[in-house]
């Protein structure tokens, strides 16, 4: 009987140390499978960032580096510049991207560096215990905001993909999420569109990925996904935020 269903060629048979319910693996499958359409698998270079994700070496069947905390956007520019022939992208929490690594990725898009950034986005520090991320919602509590992120005191969350589309250099933005198989099949097609924006020279790209944390959301896992759809839409709304020129935005 034939498969209609397996494993892609881009992931490697170790299984996931995520948390049940986490989306990390589904979101490294949707980087897979792009990886397997495009037929590039063997012309990539991912770059690891520090958190929830720092074992994706272990993950991805491709040529993987590990960077330092919030490094990763200037480690995949120096891969991209000596090997301007391969397909590079970092994976990134909102930890690594949007808060030591905020000048790295706001460089990074400026200069319209040939590299790709798949942003995880749960709102939350997940490694290191649940604090309070940039992207931590007004009023959501965490290890650092027992009663709820209060704006006053600590800002408001960072909208990502909007700031970096103002940058001329970004070429294609977009916000996707997980939580659902319909937004599942989205996200994956944002993906493999902001590689292939990469292979045809045209600039940088980013893919953010609204994701949840289950363990430190203290929710369980569909709890964490409803969670998700009613509290961080309204204040991550989807969508593409900069696209090529001559093409639609959707």
């Amino acid at each position: 009987m034939p498969k209609t269903f397996q494993r892609p060629q881009a992931l490697t048979d170790k299984a996931f140390h995520y948390c049940p319910g986490c989306t990390h693996g589904i979101i490294h499958r949707l980087v897979a499978e792009a990886l397997d359409q495009l037929g590039v698998r063997t012309k990539t270079v991912g770059v690891c960032p520090v958190g929830c994700a720092v074992f994706a070496y272990d993950y991805f069947n491709c040529d993987m580096i590990q960077a330092a905390h919030g490094r990763a956007p200037a480690v995949a520019t120096g891969v991209k510049r000596v090997l301007p022939d391969r397909l590079v992208f970092t994976y990134q929490g909102d930890g690594d991207l949007a808060a030591i690594g905020t000048a790295e990725i706001v460089h990074a898009a400026a200069r319209g560096e040939k590299i790709t950034a798949i942003f995880v986005n749960n709102a939350i520090y997940g490694m290191t215990g649940g604090q309070m991320a940039p992207t931590t919602l007004i009023g959501q509590k965490t290890t650092t905001t027992p009663f709820g992120r209060d704006r006053e005191t600590t800002g408001c969350p960072i909208r990502v993909a909007e700031m970096l589309s103002t940058l001329e250099g970004a070429v294609y933005v977009a916000r996707v999420s997980v939580h659902s198989p319909r937004h599942v099949r989205l996200a994956g097609r944002a993906i493999r569109k902001a590689f292939e924006v990469q292979l045809r020279g045209q600039g940088f790209g980013v893919v953010e990925v609204l994701s949840t944390c289950p363990t430190n959301w203290g929710l369980s896992p569909l709890e964490a996904l409803k969670w998700l759809e009613q509290e961080m839409l309204p204040v991550f709304p989807l969508g593409e935020f900069r696209v090529p020129a001559g093409e639609e935005v959707v």
